[in-house]
């Protein structure tokens, strides 16, 4: 488990940086640190989740795209994230992704909940994974990146919709043991 936090910490030094938010919280605690705190107490499969998303920083936007090796819209991201690393099949469209899970308060939100936001004048037209600390991973938009962002960055401020959480274990399923 230490390793995964290293690894984390790392992706998420490099992702962070392209944030336009504080490093710092008020007390002077670094957000990497919060963030490994936050990953050791999540589940094995949160912490994949989180690890997936964050090894796809920087695959470019494609609309209509599911794939690192071709790019990533927004919900082809969370899909594969959540299929590669908690074994769950969700559907493609943001808004379809939307019906799935509990829906939760801004207040409720844990690294791993999806947060969906209003981009192109609907409600659930775009959809990126909670990372912690205010902060969430998306594929943006045409000439973008898989990148970490603020929710408190004013222009996410005004879209926010909500917030759902999925079931999820708190480890992956276990293998199917071969016949005897």
């Amino acid at each position: 488990m230490r390793f995964y936090t290293l690894i984390f910490a790392a992706l998420l030094s490099f992702s962070a940086s392209f944030c336009q938010a504080d490093e710092a919280t008020a007390d002077g605690t670094g957000f990497i640190e919060q963030a490994s705190s936050v990953i050791e107490q999540a589940g094995s499969t949160m912490q994949d989740v989180l690890m997936s998303a964050l090894s796809l920083s920087g695959t470019p936007y494609k609309f209509g795209g599911n794939s690192p090796d071709t790019g990533f819209d927004c919900s082809g991201f969370v899909r594969y994230v959540f299929g590669e690393a908690a074994n769950l099949a969700l559907p493609h469209g943001a808004r379809a992704i939307s019906q799935l899970g509990k829906t939760i308060s801004i207040d409720q939100l844990q690294p791993g909940d999806l947060v969906f936001f209003n981009t192109l004048k609907h409600a659930f037209s775009h959809v990126g994974i909670y990372l912690g600390d205010g902060r969430f991973i998306h594929a943006p938009s045409a000439g973008g990146n898989v990148s970490v962002v603020s929710m408190n960055d004013a222009y996410w401020v005004k879209r926010f919709n909500g917030a759902r959480r999925l079931d999820r274990p708190s480890t992956r399923p276990p293998a199917e043991t071969p016949p005897e």
